[in-house]
């Protein structure tokens, strides 16, 4: 990576309101700069493809239940507060703010300019400051960057502030524990300390993203991955961690626009970042050739361990964390889009890992269907990725990213129907999960299998064929797919015990209904009557 020109001035603190005062500061680091200073002061170890291995200490993980929103007349009667969205004092966020500020005296400081969202219309610019090297070179990599033209003239709308040495007292600073997230509306302030999951920095924005677009532009914020045919056909994915998400995207038939966070205004999708964050757990160069290459030179793995007396990556060690992670600029896939915007949707796939597997591994849904299943945000945890969990359990999260919402679930689902309905896009029910059985007893979805049958959604090679409803979802499935086992398309005909299967897909409707209850006061009938109705009663 060759080192960034900078024709202008560095800033300092003095003249940067932004920029409090500190030790050292380095401001908009080259790639190779930062990768030198994060080996120099013992951030990482460079592995052998050229990529730097850090490990995020205490946290590998979001921490969701340390994520705060501070509640004043900007936000009082906009958010949905609850567990997700925790209101947090204005009067201590300040106070906290001045606190790390005056951290930060005596340290060294790494700043950039950044930006999120590839259209112009809707982009946020974006200051971010870090005290350790790596993380400023993940900001580098998963925000998008601005040209030499565009920050000779920048201004800041947003500073983001991430210090995870820094941890907060919560009984004076008003925090549940050491380590926080704190978004200020009306400052345009995020503050991050006290870990050093740098994931914590790509979602704090996309929580910004999420409020301000909806409300300033009518732009409905997305979790999903995109990609582009070469007709200029644009398919959404939407999935939660491990469903498949960026794995499916990284189509070296299409061209891709983004793998994780995305906007989609009146006849355009955007990307809102400019790099990816893959899991790499299991990463092979056979099934995810595009995500492999892309962990060269100057990316970055989390968590990650070695082969034992070498600096090779060993992808299949979890010892640390099942949730390992690759952070690299969109432009490291070879066919990224550049600039990275896409046309309107045509096809849009919600991805479910289903540990149950009861679901069908293809199928589609009217748009009320499709709003429902988007609320419901479903997949499983499987044993053995959490402390405590001993068999596969059902997790909804809605719009397949409750996490990051700060307004009412229902708001994104509408919109998310309205588009839908303007545009006559196709929405499809994908199952990444299990088939023949739930884990334990049944197989994983072939990865092939589930290319082929996305393949013939995006060609239309399944619009002549038949589709029937399935007995308890109601999704419609079809009946024959070119290139896959008629078998397979049948969930319950893959199961050699019939009466278990109905069994699971019944617990596993009640699962649903249970979980959608929240909304059954928000949304209208015919959105209700797409629940799944169990063939026995609870």
């Amino acid at each position: 990576m060759l080192a960034e020109p900078l024709p202008f001035e560095l800033p300092v603190a003095d003249s940067h309101p932004g920029i409090p005062p500190c030790g050292e500061l380095h401001f908009q680091l080259s790639p190779d700069e930062l990768l030198h200073r994060a080996l120099q002061n013992g951030e990482g170890i460079l592995t052998e493809s050229g990529a730097l291995a850090c490990d995020t200490g205490r946290f590998t993980g979001r921490s969701p239940k340390d994520k705060f929103i501070v509640r004043d007349s900007k936000t009082t009667s906009a958010v949905a507060w609850g567990d997700i969205n925790q209101p947090f004092d204005p009067e201590r966020f300040e106070q906290l703010h001045q606190k790390m500020r005056r951290f930060l005296n005596t340290k060294t400081v790494y700043a950039r300019y950044a930006q999120a969202g590839a259209a112009p219309a809707y982009r946020l610019n974006l200051l971010v400051l870090t005290t350790q090297a790596w993380q400023n070179l993940f900001a580098h990599h998963l925000f998008l960057r601005p040209n030499q033209e565009e920050r000779i003239a920048f201004v800041p709308e947003w500073t983001l502030l991430c210090i995870p040495e820094f941890e907060a007292d919560p009984t004076t600073d008003g925090t549940r524990q050491a380590n926080f997230t704190i978004v200020d509306f009306s400052r345009k302030i995020i503050l991050i300390g006290g870990t050093g999951y740098a994931g914590e920095m790509k979602k704090a924005v996309f929580t910004v993203l999420n409020f301000l677009l909806p409300i300033e532009h009518g732009v409905l914020p997305m979790h999903c991955a995109a990609n582009v045919g070469v007709d200029g056909d644009t398919a959404l994915f939407f999935g939660l961690s491990g469903t498949g998400k960026t794995t499916l995207s990284a189509d070296p038939a299409r061209r891709l626009i983004g793998d994780d966070e995305h906007g989609w205004a009146d006849d355009l999708v955007f990307n809102f970042e400019g790099g990816c964050y893959a899991k790499v757990v299991n990463l092979s160069a056979e099934k995810e050739p595009e995500i492999f290459a892309a962990l060269r030179e100057g990316a970055i793995l989390e968590n990650t361990r070695f082969v034992p007396g070498t600096h090779r990556v060993d992808f299949t060690d979890q010892s640390r964390t099942e949730n390992t992670r690759g952070a690299y600029p969109l432009d490291a896939i070879p066919n990224a889009v550049s600039p990275s915007v896409g046309g309107t949707p045509r096809h849009i796939f919600f991805l479910t890992a289903d540990a149950f597997g009861v679901l069908p591994p293809l199928s589609r849904l009217t748009p009320e269907q499709a709003m429902y299943y988007f609320l419901s945000g479903y997949t499983a945890k499987l044993a053995g990725t959490e402390m405590g969990i001993s068999s596969p359990q059902a997790t909804f999260s809605a719009c397949f990213g409750a996490a990051f919402l700060p307004l009412h679930p229902v708001s994104y689902a509408r919109m998310l129907g309205e588009k839908i309905r303007e545009s006559g896009a196709c929405v499809w029910l994908v199952n990444t999960g299990w088939t023949g059985g739930p884990y334990g007893i049944g197989d994983r979805m072939s990865l092939g299998h589930t290319r082929t049958l996305i393949r013939a959604a995006l060609e239309g090679a399944l619009q002549p064929i038949a589709f029937r409803p399935h007995e308890v979802f109601g999704v419609m499935v079809p009946t024959r797919c070119p290139g896959i086992p008629a078998a397979l398309l049948d969930p319950r005909a893959t199961w050699v015990d019939k009466i278990a299967y109905d069994r699971q897909a019944n617990e596993l409707a009640w699962a649903f209904r249970k979980n959608f209850q929240p909304y059954t006061q928000t949304v209208g009938p015919a959105v209700l009557r797409q629940a799944p109705e169990p063939l026995l009663q609870d």
